[in-house]
């Protein structure tokens, strides 16, 4: 019998999709849409606000980056992805430079932030980081789903008209200049919103700061945590990858729940009838 600990399991590896560019086109002044086809996409598993992870060519190498589905066509395999254009980050300049027959790599779909069928209501929040997330499960909601959506971006000339056949109240806030960290916008408006009644499930997602502030107001307001699926897409100075936001407790919980799966399975090892064997 072994005492060494049992490692802590880890999630499968993403499935690789190469992908190739057929179009790029301007959606707005700073969201660049660009098109991929790939053969094998017809077998894709993807639900609306979800992302990939795209290993982005650059000259210094690839630079993995989480981005959004906007849209997917599984008859004609392929998929769009919209990026917003701020700062001069190599996604930025890959995103500029797209032209047909470009090449990369995409892993997943990942991500947890999806519609949930059965919820009663549903209310999205984001800045425009998060706007082809929101985009795609607005468009996702049958005629008889009801949603509340508010995103904050630039000015006017960043709105987009999305195709909802769903009960859909969606609310654009003007933030008059670049995307800040902790932008009061959003937090200010959620701050007045009163969750209808019934089993609501909100997806909040965008810049952290905000992300966690508008969360802990939502919880005030008496949304279980477990209603509300919660992520960072950026903050100032982190390069690349997402932030999965919880308050302390959640994190303390969490832990000890990895933890004591290993002391059970630590022990379960020792009443096996096998283990002396």
């Amino acid at each position: 019998m072994s005492d060494t600990p049992e490692p802590l399991r880890r999630r499968p590896p993403l499935q690789a999709w190469p992908l190739t560019v057929v179009d790029a086109l301007d959606v707005t002044p700073r969201m660049r849409r660009v098109r991929f086809v790939g053969e094998t996409l017809e077998a894709f598993p993807w639900r609306p606000g979800q992302d990939l992870v795209l290993n982005l060519p650059t000259p210094q190498g690839e630079a993995r980056r989480h981005y959004t589905i906007r849209a997917f066509d599984r008859a004609e395999q392929r998929l769009d992805i919209d990026f917003a254009l701020h700062g001069d980050s190599p996604a930025t300049r890959w995103a500029r430079s797209a032209k047909l027959g470009d090449a990369l790599v995409a892993h997943g779909p990942r991500g947890r932030n999806v519609v949930r069928p059965e919820a009663d209501w549903h209310l999205l929040v984001g800045d425009e980081t998060a706007l082809p997330a929101i985009l795609a499960m607005l468009e996702s909601l049958p005629p008889a789903a009801r949603a509340m959506a508010f995103i904050e971006v630039r000015d006017a000339d960043e709105r987009q008209a999305p195709a909802i056949v769903a009960d859909v109240d969606l609310t654009w806030l003007h933030r008059g200049g670049p995307a800040v960290a902790a932008s009061r916008g959003l937090i200010d408006r959620l701050a007045l919103f009163a969750p209808p009644p019934g089993a609501g499930h909100a997806c909040v997602i965008g810049e952290t700061a905000m992300v966690r502030a508008v969360r802990q107001g939502l919880i005030a307001k008496g949304l279980p945590r477990e209603r509300i699926s919660a992520e960072g897409y950026w903050r100032p100075g982190r390069v690349g990858g997402h932030d999965h936001v919880f308050d302390a407790a959640e994190v303390v919980e969490r832990v000890a729940e990895r933890v004591s799966g290993r002391v059970a399975a630590a022990i379960n090892r020792r009443l096996s009838p096998s283990a002396g064997r």
